[in-house]
């Protein structure tokens, strides 16, 4: 649900929250620590462009590997994470343990979650993709055995399997990206939460700096070609309509293959839309 404001200010008017339906509760101690250190620099100079330190919040730790096997876990509460966009959920074990997951969409308190083998395809129950029947939505998936989930964690982010190829599945990622992966690998079943995260406005710039982002000043605005940016000047001079697009360094950017894992290319059975094989 997305929540509009009434434009008593400039930087209301054209703001859009995500109205999240979350529980008012402090974090678990146990599973936060601080987020310490400048974003973005290394010994002090700039290593990442564009990025600074932001509003503090505490990191939550999230268990992306869900490998306590045939232990059921009830779910205490749907949380805000200020460092994703999903929201999280907070499990407790029938051995008393207590974790974080990414809250899938529809997930309530009270509902009890699985990971294992013999899994129901449940809201919320973690297992082998071998074990999904084709089409199923799933979110959290691991591309390495054992080595937690990296792919589809996004708000409102899903996956599906499309193909079982003997000891590989065939999952078309969000992106549009149909990749082969070991079935053996752990996949959530279910669409990550918040899916209107992307309707969302900041409003102002302002926004933008309490989640650590700095103005990009686009090439073409600097001043001197020699000093600032290959594109600096005016687009009649020095523009990308004039010349390749290249970063502040001068190297071929916007269109130029940036792929460095050649080593797991036979793992991508189809590129995501809009790009050549």
């Amino acid at each position: 649900m997305i929540k509009t404001y009434k434009p008593t200010s400039e930087g209301l008017r054209t703001r859009k929250t995500l109205v999240k339906g979350v529980e008012d509760v402090r974090p678990l101690k146990s599973l936060t620590k601080g987020k310490v250190g400048p974003s973005g620099r290394g010994r002090g100079k700039v290593s990442s462009r564009h990025k600074q330190r932001g509003a503090k919040r505490l990191h939550r730790e999230i268990d992306f590997k869900r490998n306590k096997y045939d232990i059921p876990a009830k779910v205490v509460s749907i949380q805000d994470d200020p460092n994703r966009g999903p929201n999280i959920a907070l499990l407790a074990y029938a051995d008393g343990e207590k974790r974080y997951i990414i809250a899938p969409e529809g997930l309530e308190v009270g509902t009890t979650v699985i990971s294992g083998e013999n899994a129901d395809l449940s809201l919320g129950n973690s297992l082998p993709m071998s074990k999904i029947s084709i089409g199923t939505p799933i979110h959290n998936i691991e591309i390495n055995p054992k080595a937690g989930g990296v792919l589809a964690r996004g708000a409102g982010n899903q996956a599906q399997i499309i193909a079982k190829e003997g000891e590989h599945v065939n999952v078309k990622l969000p992106s549009g990206e149909v990749k082969k992966i070991p079935g053996v690998c752990y996949a959530t079943i279910g669409v990550v939460g918040n899916v209107d995260k992307r309707n969302t406005d900041l409003g102002k710039a302002g926004r933008n700096r309490h989640l650590g982002r700095r103005p990009h000043v686009r090439g073409v605005a600097m001043g001197d070609p020699h000093r600032d940016h290959p594109h600096a000047g005016k687009y009649s001079t020095s523009g990308i309509g004039l010349k390749s697009p290249m970063t502040p360094w001068g190297k071929k950017t916007m269109g130029v293959k940036t792929r460095k894992r050649k080593r797991t290319d036979y793992t991508i059975v189809s590129r995501r839309k809009g790009k050549k094989k």
